[in-house]
């Protein structure tokens, strides 16, 4: 998806990575017990936020996440929760992200994808993963959720639309309705 965006919108609309990507891709332990597990989400939180603080400062019109802060809550297990371990509020991140646009988990076990490394989960394991995400992210004003769909050029094309009607005029020439819309203009 990023991809997509990258190709389609101008350089104003600035990409921020996956945060858990790159921390565990790096090296940072994994399922070490609920110790460890809060230990990455503290970690990953603060890789998120010094990565879109990176991206605001980079004359920026949209810094687009792959992920936000608010997703590292659906991870938290023991005692406690993601925010009182950081001093933080959910109203506070839920605050910071303008539009959420929260693209479902794949129902069907082909449509999953079983190629990236550092995504441990089963199909199961991540829909119920989703399922806390999309909770987490619940009652921000502008959330939009793109259903499951084993078509993800559909689902992809729906979430540029949406990003093209958020972003400045400046930064949409590339996307044009074409590309998610039949020829008689209704959605494809």
């Amino acid at each position: 998806m990023l991809e997509l965006i990258r190709l389609f919108f101008c350089g104003h609309v600035r990409l921020v990575r996956e945060s858990a990507s790159i921390v565990f891709g790096g090296g940072f332990p994994r399922n070490e017990g609920v110790h460890g597990r809060q230990a990455a989400q503290r970690a990953i939180f603060q890789v998120q936020r010094e990565l879109e603080s990176i991206q605001a400062h980079a004359n920026a019109a949209v810094v687009l996440c792959d992920r936000g802060t608010v997703d590292g809550s659906a991870y938290w297990l023991g005692e406690g929760d993601l925010w009182s371990s950081l001093g933080v509020s959910r109203e506070e991140e839920l605050a910071r992200y303008h539009t959420v646009i929260h693209l479902r988990t794949p129902s069907e076990p082909a449509a999953y994808e079983h190629e990236n490394p550092l995504r441990v989960e089963t199909q199961l394991e991540a829909r119920a993963i989703d399922a806390r995400i999309a909770a987490a992210w619940a009652g921000h004003p502008r959330m939009f959720e793109i259903p499951a769909s084993p078509d993800f050029l559909s689902k992809a094309a729906r979430a540029l639309e949406l990003l093209r009607d958020v972003v400045p005029p400046c930064c949409r020439s590339g996307v044009q309705p074409f590309l998610w819309r039949a020829s008689d203009g209704s959605p494809a």
